[in-house]
């Protein structure tokens, strides 16, 4: 069965053998994180990329991949902010997304370091696996980039992201080992 139809099935069977490459690849996480990185920039656009972990049992995120490691690296853990933000990608589990600087102000406390980058929007995709939110993919560019049709082509990427997170969970630098109850 095709779930996609022109442009998304063609970027989906273009993708899925580079992205499987990448999970092949020496190395974990990395090139797993990059490929998806690419796939994001390519078909929704990004000048900034993260991706962030987040354990629910003790509340805490993490930075895991960065497309720009020296205003936003990689390193230890912080404490989940409570507010519109966190209400609504993990409580409701829904695809958070500010279109200006301004909106993005009001959740999140770096927003000119953010401006300083020329970004002026972003969308933050929950990553859901066994019922829980393991974590979310950021992309973040011009003012008003975020259109309905772009936020519908990353959800459409959730599955590209969810293995991304997965693989860095069981390859990556600082990960916990897997744990039969939690994979």
């Amino acid at each position: 069965m095709t779930v996609f139809s022109g442009r998304r099935s063609v970027m989906m069977n273009e993708t899925w053998p580079t992205f499987l490459a990448a999970l092949a690849a020496p190395e974990q996480p990395a090139p797993v994180f990059f490929a998806l990185e690419a796939i994001i920039r390519g078909e929704v656009g990004a000048k900034l990329f993260t991706l962030m972990t987040f354990d629910a049992r003790t509340g805490l995120s993490r930075r895991i991949h960065s497309s720009h490691p020296r205003e936003y690296p990689v390193s230890g853990s912080k404490p989940l902010s409570v507010g519109r933000w966190s209400r609504t990608v993990i409580d409701e589990r829904r695809t958070f997304v500010a279109n200006t600087i301004e909106a993005i102000a009001e959740v999140f406390p770096d927003h000119e370091l953010i401006g300083s980058l020329g970004c002026g929007s972003v969308v933050n995709l929950p990553v859901l696996f066994s019922g829980e939110v393991i974590g979310t993919a950021n992309a973040l560019d011009a003012p008003g980039h975020y259109t309905p049709e772009r936020v519908d082509k990353i959800e459409r990427l959730s599955p590209f992201v969810t293995i991304a997170l997965l693989a860095g969970r069981l390859a990556g630098p600082g990960f916990e080992p897997p744990n039969e109850d939690r994979l």
